[in-house]
């Protein structure tokens, strides 16, 4: 059903359901709404849709006000401007007033791609995880978001939606049975050697080197975290006890992102050796997919290796 979809028109798709049935709910935008996918939707709905212009932290401030008077503000831009662009207005105006908007920042980190480095958000998880009451949701694929999407709507408070515009790399949440859980991670492979630790588009990328590692006899158990924040420690606490090393691999820096989440979580529940995979402290570059995860080392060669490091690491500390 979604195999081929681009997320931004399931994204679409679900908002247009949702707004047929609440009235409520409205969609503001920072003269991206084609880029983002959801001009169908402001000609459809001129009365819940407000196109701002380029003017994003404005869009931040008319979210939050909308909120307070009962609306359901759902703002929408490039992940780099819902983050570093309006950070004051979504900690003042959003979090710090308990407004209930959700923001979705496409094209996370590398996925901007030929947008090129002052598009790419390597920095965005780190700067709404410090932000008290954010809740961070990064799908994985548009099966997750369509599962997703009931437990957004209803949830009361702010969310960062990180989602990837286009069609996502690979489709793992297809399975009719799949039970979402917002704040719970999903178990995609069990191993007893090594956790790789994933989110977002990196997902896939762990997917493909578990089974190189599977394959030079190391099974590695595979944890998709599709909510940064809050984590889920109990399940990132229990892989770890059962494999004792791990790799977090995410698309963002290896600074304040899901590596720094992770590390957090077992420095006080279950420490062991971690390596990481991501931006390692640098800035982006121009360049499609496959050249920026060998360029910046988050292809699935590097979590191989870095899982065979990590490997090393933990028979020395035994």
């Amino acid at each position: 059903m979604y195999e081929k979809a681009e997320m931004r028109t399931v994204m679409a798709r679900l908002l247009k359901e949702a707004i047929q049935q609440d009235e409520n709910i409205i969609l503001l935008d920072a003269d991206l709404a084609r880029a983002n996918g959801i001009l169908p939707l402001f000609e459809e709905f001129p009365q819940q849709t407000l196109d701002v212009g380029v003017a994003e932290s404005n869009m931040a401030c008319v979210a939050a006000g909308l909120a307070s008077y009962g609306y359901k503000p759902f703002i929408f831009t490039f992940a780099a401007f819902a983050s570093r662009r309006i950070c004051d207005q979504v900690m003042i105006s959003i979090a710090y007033a308990r407004q209930n908007v959700k923001i979705v920042g496409t094209d996370p980190g590398i996925a901007a791609e030929l947008n090129g480095g002052t598009h790419m958000a390597l920095e965005d998880v780190g700067v709404m995880r410090s932000i008290p009451s954010m809740v961070i949701f990064e799908p994985v694929d548009c099966y997750q978001l369509a599962k997703a999407m009931p437990q957004i709507l209803a949830y009361e408070g702010p969310i960062y939606i990180r989602m990837f515009r286009k069609v996502p790399p690979a489709t793992w949440f297809a399975a009719e049975d799949y039970k979402f859980d917002l704040f719970k991670a999903d178990l995609l492979r069990s191993g007893r050697d090594v956790t790789l630790y994933a989110t977002g588009i990196e997902v896939t990328q762990a997917m493909k080197a578990a089974g190189v590692l599977s394959q030079k006899g190391i099974e590695a158990e595979v944890i998709n975290i599709h909510t940064i924040k809050p984590i889920d420690w109990h399940t990132v606490a229990q892989s770890a006890a059962k494999t004792g090393c791990g790799v977090v691999c995410e698309n963002h820096n290896v600074i304040g992102g899901l590596g720094s989440a992770v590390a957090e979580c077992l420095a006080n529940h279950h420490p062991i050796p971690l390596e990481f995979i991501g931006a390692q402290d640098h800035f982006a570059e121009v360049g499609k997919m496959p050249y920026l995860l060998e360029k910046f080392q988050m292809d699935a060669e590097s979590i191989v290796k870095k899982a065979e490091l990590v490997l090393k690491r933990k028979k020395l500390s035994c």
